[in-house]
């Protein structure tokens, strides 16, 4: 038995339909006050990314909670959330601001407090070009490359980046960086954020330099979130943490109790000896596994990385290894642990929610899904 079954039974007994995403209330609750809780015992703010979960009410929960404002990865998505009464925004992504974007964040720019990332100095140019007499309102962070090597600029060359952007009317206020190389093992979470700090410590002496008033300087991520205080840091933006998944109880950033996301799943197969399929493949669950790790799990227990391993994905199909002697009847309905919950999130219009005593669920819109641009 998990504490899953009684979710699961409560739906079927009034004809939900599946598959749905379901998120057990009570688990997140915990996840958002202890995160919070951790950033407030360390003097940082907590800036969550809304990118896991998409959804206007968790945003609020989080805000709620003590959060300073939201992070964003699209103009779509702070808009999402700007609509709906948010007033503290930071896209944490180098824009080009093209084609509608520039009447967009002018809009976004008159109506919330906005941040937008930057890490060259054609992004930085066109920015400022694209806004014309709205440049003032935009508050510019820069962001650096600690050793993931994704986007974000050498951190000394941060300075020269701000300089620019204040020359262009532009007002930088800081840095921020994205340790992904954290994500590999347990052992890189620690040395990660230990890249992340160096880095940002030389890119916030490099603004200094500069003449530049660094006013925030925000970590990430949910992997590295308990190692990223300190020297600099302002502020945290975990996103993952609001959930959980396999790949952050792998990596020691969640317990398996905290994982408050599962995929109410129905087996609709069962005609290969071993194998049960299921009605969850690549549109419900994204890509994210290997045939190492496999792609999610059918939660059998508390322990979650112990239960039959989907093994390969089609479109619609999940194939399921079964335990010698094991089987799931045709009908049956699962609860599947994905391995990153983000992609899952965004393929679902709606988020069913229930606590973990099956007394009652409701739906929440996934308001920012598909809102990649």
């Amino acid at each position: 038995m998990s504490r899953f079954d009684g979710v699961l039974a409560m739906l079927r007994r009034d004809d939900v339909d599946l598959p749905t995403p379901v998120v057990l209330l009570d688990v997140m609750e915990r996840n958002i006050s202890r995160m919070q809780e951790f950033a407030a015992s360390h003097g940082v703010d907590l800036r969550p990314h809304v990118k896991t979960h998409k959804c206007v009410e968790i945003g609020r929960m989080q805000l709620d909670a003590g959060a300073v404002g939201i992070t964003a990865g699209t103009v779509g998505e702070a808009e999402v959330f700007a609509d709906a009464g948010f007033q503290d925004i930071f896209i944490a992504y180098p824009l080009w601001v093209a084609g509608s974007k520039p009447a967009r964040i002018r809009r976004l720019a008159e109506t919330v407090r906005l941040r937008i990332g930057a890490d060259g100095p054609e992004a930085i140019q066109r920015l400022a070009s694209a806004m014309e007499d709205a440049v003032g309102l935009i508050e510019l962070v820069i962001e650096i490359d600690c050793g993931a090597g994704r986007s974000g600029t050498r951190p000394e060359e941060a300075g020269a980046l701000a300089a620019l952007a204040r020359s262009r009317g532009l007002r930088p206020v800081g840095v921020y960086t994205y340790p992904g190389q954290g994500g590999s093992d347990r052992a890189a979470r620690a040395r990660a954020a230990d890249d992340q700090r160096v880095a940002l410590t030389a890119a916030v002496r490099s603004l200094v330099s500069a003449g530049i008033t660094v006013e925030v300087v925000s970590a990430g991520s949910t992997p590295t979130a308990a190692y990223s205080p300190g020297g600099p840091v302002t502020e945290l933006r975990p996103g993952e943490y609001v959930f959980g998944d396999l790949d952050n109880v792998r990596l020691g950033a969640c317990e398996p109790d905290e994982v408050a996301l599962f995929v109410a799943s129905t087996v609709v197969s069962d005609q290969v000896h071993g194998q049960a399929i299921l009605d969850v493949g690549t549109k419900a669950l994204g890509r994210e596994g290997d045939p190492r790790k496999g792609y999610g799990r059918v939660a059998v227990d508390e322990a979650v990385l112990d239960g039959p391993e989907l093994f390969r994905l089609n479109e619609y199909h999940g194939y399921l290894r079964m335990p010698t002697g094991g089987g799931l009847p045709v009908g049956q309905a699962v609860a599947v642990l994905p391995n990153h919950v983000c992609p899952v999130v965004n393929s679902f219009d709606e988020l069913v929610v229930a606590r973990t005593d099956a007394t009652e669920w409701w739906t929440w819109q996934v308001a920012a899904r598909g809102r990649l641009r």
